[in-house]
């Protein structure tokens, strides 16, 4: 009878360990941050772990049924297996078994093995396998502790080897970095330089030291002129360290804000992280590209007074290296005239979003300094394809327009949005916002959603909020700014493509404002 319990918790462990890894790779494999979620989420087993607990009861109190209780829990086991939905398939963002999830998984189930294999042996009551369906999820961190010198060792070679290739190749490597905006800067200034010799840019928002050595190492060719390589920062010295790995010989910095504020706490260090870029390029040299925003703050003020002759800024100020004038937005996407050496440049590129015009500059002016002629680079531009899901316009339900902002939601990037709801109304339509909100913003997760709640009042009269425990601050105060404003509170966002599905109207424009993954939106009912 107790194998029967080590049987069935073995199977039980293969399935709920799945449901763990897709949330604990979501989370980078970070221990701390799947750890906090699991308490914050309270995402522990309840109903295996209650139906053992009747059994290990029952066990206490009848002698007659003690020597079938272990056949009961593992009976029990096996039944709740089969109701657990597979991650791999039943997602959102699937659980994907790359070399590394199959390792961790693999020494996970090894210890959980472990443990039931003793459990049985010695014949424990009940309520020990209790605690080891307990245990499940925190054996995903444990394994990943024992792993970490042979995950190093694994990283180091691939980073070695991408390191080695890219010093051969010698393409000329832009670094782009920023709190928001820098996937687009990559999109708009790759699609420039495609046009004038082969270029290779990072995919989608790879950013991390071991998504661009792989691109490296599978991607780059002895054809290459160019390797544009977007660098996220996921704390001090993560810019350096890509750097080290991608030497960059054009900086390009977009913007500091409060994207992933929860991981820096000031902005000053998210500042002089973004900044490590800028050191690296001048080191070797080379010119520094940025964004009049960043000088607001200290350590980009002394950098720049430091390098002058290698920094260009680009803003609306008199004292900016390229001053932009005359910007905005109409039916036909975004333009902008700019100031530069004397000459006057006009330019315009089929994409949507007012913060889209410093991206455009920025590109603009880095293509011009990689050797791209000024005439070369507008006509370029003038023919950019929109940004997936960076206020992408697509058609909808009924003929409705969305706008689609899916992805790396930020304070800039909303409010560009809300103000682009208002531009593509047309008469008789309803300006509809369907949102979650932002992540990572930490403290200022209140103040933020309530700043983009009062803006929502003037751009938006039906506000579909997706999770609406998380934005209260948002809906709250999109309510008091337009008290007559509608609001349709959904649980998740596939109900939120329901009643789209079900009310939209071909006048309507909306704006799809963030998508947030599984371990946001979903909720573990285990």
């Amino acid at each position: 009878m107790k194998w029967l319990a080590f049987a069935g918790f073995c199977v039980f462990a293969w399935r709920r360990l799945q449901t763990y890894l897709h949330i604990y790779q979501q989370e980078e494999y970070q221990p701390i941050r799947f750890l906090r979620w699991l308490v914050t989420t309270q995402s522990f087993d309840k109903r295996a772990s209650l139906s053992i607990l009747l059994v290990a009861a029952i066990e206490w109190l009848s002698s007659a049924f003690r020597p079938y209780a272990a056949a009961a829990v593992g009976s029990e086991l096996i039944l709740f297996t089969f109701l657990e939905k597979n991650p791999r398939k039943s997602s959102k963002k699937p659980l994907v078994m790359t070399g590394r999830a199959k390792r961790i998984f693999y020494v996970a189930g090894t210890v959980c093995a472990i443990l039931a294999f003793l459990t049985a042996w010695f014949n424990a009551p009940a309520i020990v396998w209790l605690v080891l369906v307990q245990l499940v999820p925190v054996t995903l961190p444990f394994a990943n502790l024992l792993l970490t010198p042979y995950e190093r060792s694994v990283q180091n070679r691939f980073w070695n080897e991408a390191h080695q290739k890219l010093l051969a190749l010698k393409p000329t490597v832009v670094g782009i970095t920023g709190s928001f905006g820098k996937t687009s800067t990559k999109h708009i200034l790759g699609h420039v330089l495609e046009l004038q010799a082969p270029t290779l840019i990072t995919p989608g928002s790879v950013n991390t030291p071991m998504g661009i050595s792989r691109v490296i190492r599978e991607h780059l060719g002895s054809h290459h002129r160019f390797f544009v390589c977007e660098m996220g920062a996921y704390g001090p010295g993560s810019i350096a360290r890509l750097c080290r790995l991608a030497p960059p010989d054009l900086a390009v910095i977009t913007a500091i804000g409060m994207a992933h504020y929860e991981r820096f706490k000031t902005l000053d260090t998210v500042a002089q992280t973004k900044f490590e870029l800028a050191e690296s390029v001048v080191a070797r040299g080379g010119r520094i590209i940025a964004a009049e925003q960043v000088l607001e703050f200290e350590y980009a003020k002394r950098f720049r007074d430091r390098h002058r002759s290698q920094t260009i800024v680009c803003g609306a100020s008199a004292n900016c290296d390229v001053r932009i004038s005359n910007a905005g937005q109409n039916a036909a996407g975004i333009f902008a005239e700019l100031d530069w050496n004397g000459a006057v440049y006009h330019l315009r590129a089929p994409l949507f979003g007012e913060h889209h015009i410093s991206n455009l500059v920025l590109a603009f002016i880095a293509a011009c300094s990689l050797g791209v002629s000024p005439e070369d680079a507008v006509l370029a531009l003038a023919s950019t394809p929109q940004i997936k899901h960076r206020l992408e316009i697509k058609s909808g339900p009924a003929g409705a327009r969305l706008i689609d902002d899916a992805y790396n939601s930020n304070p800039v990037g909303f409010t560009s949005g809300l103000r682009l709801l208002s531009k593509l109304q047309t008469n008789g339509g309803r300006r509809i916002l369907v949102t979650p909100g932002m992540v990572e913003l930490g403290t200022a997760h209140e103040q933020e959603h309530e700043k983009i709640g009062v803006l929502a009042g003037q751009h938006v009269d039906v506000l579909v909020p997706v999770l609406p425990d998380r934005i209260r601050s948002l809906t709250e105060a999109y309510l008091r700014t337009r008290p007559e404003g509608v609001v349709v509170p959904v649980e998740n966002f596939g109900k939120a493509e329901a009643w789209m599905s079900s009310n939209l109207k071909s006048a309507d424009v909306v704006l799809l404002e963030n998508d947030l993954p599984d371990l946001y939106e979903m909720k573990l009912r285990l």
